[in-house]
């Protein structure tokens, strides 16, 4: 039987496992899946041994996506793009195909919200590895504008002039914002610590849309505040971690599932409905 791992460390709290398994048992694929929690400075070899004994592919999650970027074969275009790779696959020629299916993931479930991308003025909060994973696939929907905007100024004025070639992104710190916006993304991990960005009130108007990449079984700090002051339109990153599992699915067995009915046996699982 084909072998799938996730690697992350910590992982035990991963739902990697509970959503590929459903998404084989419908597809009728003939696969197992599991968890791998290697040492920080032992997943390059925990990586090749698993692929010596026989693995298919993985996926790979925090703290090991850049270190996974560097120990694949072969990398995807948006994988170079998001330097880090969350998804690889082992070719029929033996070739470690490095993949990103983070961005791909986030659009697929904005869009199974209704937002619309084209044409709109997208905010993107923070700098780090999820942003960059976001910004190509964000821009390929062709925005108006995209601005980034992060505590630390020079990290989202680097970010902004890496994409500037694939569209209309700028930098700008959060005392320069100004509104409208059609959608706000949360990329940062600020929600993990119950915690906010330095998000001015004024800036959150009933039509906008509120993303948070972070997702948790009661709504995230991020999207309370932004409900607080009149969003009626919020969404966590429960979505795009079933969607970018399914990208992962279909780069690995070529077939791809459905995420609907997975997602809401995930929040049964989550006990969020």
């Amino acid at each position: 039987m084909d072998r799938y791992l996730v690697f992350g460390h910590p992982v035990r709290h991963s739902k990697s496992p509970f959503i590929h398994t459903l998404f084989a048992r419908q597809t009728q694929q003939e696969l197992e899946y599991g968890l791998a929690e290697p040492a920080i400075d032992e997943f390059a070899h925990a990586l090749r041994t698993f692929f010596d004994q026989g693995g298919k592919g993985c996926n790979v999650t925090v703290p090991f996506k850049e270190q996974a970027f560097t120990l694949v074969d072969r990398l995807s275009p948006r994988a170079k793009r998001a330097g880090a790779v969350n998804t690889i696959k082992l070719t029929d020629d033996g070739v470690l195909l490095g993949d990103n299916t983070d961005g791909a993931g986030l659009v697929a479930d904005l869009k199974s919200h209704g937002v619309t991308l084209a044409d709109s003025r997208i905010l993107l909060l923070g700098a780090g590895g999820a942003a960059r994973g976001a910004l190509a696939p964000l821009l390929a929907e062709l925005p108006s504008e995209l601005v980034i905007a992060n505590r630390t100024h020079t990290k989202a004025q680097q970010l902004a002039a890496e994409f500037c070639d694939l569209g209309p992104v700028t930098a700008q710190t959060y005392e320069q914002l100004a509104g409208p916006f059609d959608l706000v993304i949360n990329s940062t991990s600020a929600s993990l610590q119950g915690e906010l960005p330095p998000l001015a009130p004024a800036l959150i108007h009933t039509d906008i849309a509120i993303y948070d990449m972070m997702y948790g079984a009661s709504d995230t700090a991020f999207i309370s505040w932004a409900k607080q002051h009149g969003a009626r339109q919020t969404m966590d990153g429960l979505g795009m971690l079933v969607e970018q599992a399914a990208e992962a699915f279909t780069v690995w067995r070529g077939i791809r599932p459905g995420t609907k009915q997975v997602l809401r046996e995930l929040k049964r699982n989550l006990g969020v409905i």
